[in-house]
């Protein structure tokens, strides 16, 4: 979680794409700081920066860390086809997702995938975790996705 300095508003656009007729939409964010209190339009709640500054210390202490290593997931089987990744760990971090393979079978597959793959990584690689957010329109690139991702990180436990 990033500190918000009071003052301070932070956007994130949001996003859609159609492809192939179908549309991709990503989720705004919005995050303004007013005093001691962060508000959020992704959430109803107001929380103080303080609570959610212990929050996110507490979830890095007992979160742990990993082997260093190359560990490959469980090929995931979606509706469309399998989903595997690879995550490659260096000082307990996860460093690289590599997705070993996707359903690429016609261009609509390539078309979403194309998309979403880097979205997926650069989340996962951010959280470091397969605890990620759902794109709309991929749901079954995301199964596949996480399932061989938390199967490699479970590999990967200390």
């Amino acid at each position: 979680m990033k500190k918000i300095i009071p003052g301070i508003l932070s956007v994130a656009v949001a996003g859609a794409v159609a492809l192939d007729g179908y549309w991709l939409f990503v989720k705004d964010h919005v995050t303004a700081a007013t005093g001691n209190q962060v508000q959020s339009s992704a959430s109803s709640s107001s929380t103080t920066s303080s609570s959610q500054a212990s929050s996110t210390n507490a979830r890095t202490a007992t979160s742990g860390t990993y082997k260093n290593g190359t560990y490959t997931g469980k090929a995931t089987s979606t509706q469309w086809g399998d989903v595997q990744v690879q995550a490659v760990i260096k000082n307990g971090k996860i460093t690289t997702i590599n997705v070993l393979e996707y359903p690429n079978d016609n261009q609509h597959d390539k078309q979403i995938n194309s998309q979403v793959l880097p979205t997926y990584k650069a989340e996962a690689l951010k959280k470091q975790s397969a605890k990620i957010q759902l794109v709309s329109g991929a749901s079954e690139t995301y199964k596949g996705f996480t399932g061989s991702l938390q199967n490699a990180l479970d590999q990967a436990e200390v």
